[in-house]
């Protein structure tokens, strides 16, 4: 397996936990334990963007287009509607 297919499956891996972990911090009734995961999620959202800054530099991650004040602004009226 070479790095890039490494590096794009750490990044969807990490992505699928952090839905979890927000999942579980929702449903948490004990404060320590929602605390405790409220840790991880945030040490595993930053060791993401860290990884992500590195796969984007190596040309593994390249981003979809920015949207245009046009298109953002139509997707706004069609929310608000």
């Amino acid at each position: 397996m070479d790095e890039k297919t490494m590096v794009n499956d750490i990044l969807g891996c990490v992505k699928s936990d952090l839905t979890t972990y927000q999942t579980a911090i929702s449903e948490a009734e004990n404060m320590q334990l929602r605390q405790t995961l409220q840790q991880i999620r945030n040490s595993d959202e930053s060791f993401q963007y860290e990884l992500f800054k590195i796969a984007q530099s190596k040309g593994y991650y390249i981003p979809a287009q920015k949207a245009t004040v046009t298109e953002i602004n139509n997707v706004k009226t069609q929310l608000e509607q």
